[in-house]
């Protein structure tokens, strides 16, 4: 099993422990993080070096990541693994897809490559290389299987996990009353969306603590990368919690924007990346909006702003309208949450990829 990143880390958890109850012989090992080791794998590689994205971003980690593909083709041939699944992490594992195949190891993918979104000539080489895809996207299911790639919706994982603290408990436990405004902030968790998002993130929140006296800012960080200038800003390494704290969010693209969905959070909705990624990304990204959370309701619930946009005066501009009473885009994004959270499925993604991965080695 591998997963490339934090999130990654956190579902394939959960369907380690899923797969326990499913066959209680298996023995995993795995590509990850804490969180797999602690569910029951063995770790043969920790993530650290895969943390990365973007075209630009990922050539200089090539070198790590070929040594790394080398030693999986290697361990494919020695006939251990039965079966090979891959959390997410497409530029990568695309290539150990294929790695596994080769040696006659049956691939299923779980969290696939959005090749509805880009990349829709990469479907010819994943029919050939992954027995079985795990989407978790409603849509995902008739886009993959019309392309010849067995698939099945199994519902969001981010539906199992568990409950957020309350709004009172989430404060209470950073030393904030229930009538404080309160901003989270979620730049990402790869070093390189650090860089390129937290200086105009914090810059924002430090703007908008200027207009709106008694403004408390959150971040929902992790350990062990740095937030230059974080000032008197509240970090914690849980999103859950920060999102329950919140009145508020600013986010960046992607799943993140479904947590705060979940935890009915009304959130303006930011993404930068290296100008040679972003070059490429116009000339073959075929979306309206880059937010998980718009692309489910089919609409612009929450407002985006995209590289040269994302702008100190835009966002807060934006963020001050969700803190003001007397304005509807807060209550009209919650409204929009029920839509969103209809879409994703039901509880147990982790049970039903377990599923699916007992009958591929039965």
């Amino acid at each position: 099993m591998s997963a490339g990143e934090l999130s990654g880390d956190a579902h394939g958890a959960n369907l380690i422990t899923a797969l326990h109850n499913a066959l209680p012989d298996v023995v995993v090992d795995g590509l990850g993080g804490p969180l797999m080791a602690s569910a029951g794998a063995n770790i043969i590689e920790p993530f650290d070096k895969m943390r990365v994205m973007g075209l630009a971003e990922t050539a200089k980690n090539l070198p790590d990541h070929w040594l790394l593909l080398r030693r999986l083709k290697r361990s494919f041939l020695t006939g251990r693994y039965d079966l090979a699944i891959l959390i997410d992490y497409p530029g990568f594992h695309l290539r150990v897809a294929k790695a596994a195949a080769d040696a006659g190891i049956p691939v299923l993918y779980y969290i696939v490559p959005q090749l509805w979104a880009w990349g829709e000539w990469r479907a010819k080489s994943m029919r050939r290389s992954v027995r079985s895809a795990a989407v978790v996207l409603p849509f995902e299911e008739t886009f993959f299987r019309t392309r010849g790639i067995e698939a099945e919706f199994v519902g969001h994982p981010l539906l199992d996990m568990p409950p957020p603290p309350s709004r009172s408990d989430a404060r209470a436990a950073i030393g904030l009353s229930d009538d404080e405004p309160v901003l989270g902030l979620f730049p990402g968790s790869r070093p390189q969306e650090i860089q390129r998002l937290w200086p105009v993130f914090r810059k924002t929140a430090k703007t908008l603590k200027r207009n709106l006296p008694g403004l408390k800012i959150v971040l929902a960080g992790v350990s062990g990368l740095t937030y230059s200038d974080d000032g008197d800003v509240i970090h914690l390494h849980d999103a859950r919690a920060v999102f329950a704290a919140a009145d508020a969010a600013l986010c960046k693209s992607g799943t993140t924007t479904l947590e705060a969905a979940l935890t009915d959070t009304p959130m303006v909705i930011a993404y930068q990346m290296h100008p040679l990624t972003f070059a490429v990304a116009r000339r073959v990204v075929k979306l309206r909006h880059i937010g998980l959370v718009n692309l489910l309701a089919g609409r612009g619930v929450a407002p985006e702003f995209l590289q040269g946009d994302a702008t100190t005066e835009r966002l807060v501009e934006a963020i001050a309208r969700l803190f003001d009473s007397d304005d509807e885009s807060a209550s009209k994004q919650k409204e929009a949450f029920h839509q969103v959270r209809n879409a994703l499925g039901s509880p147990g993604a982790g049970v039903r990829v377990a599923e699916m991965a007992r009958r591929l080695v039965a």
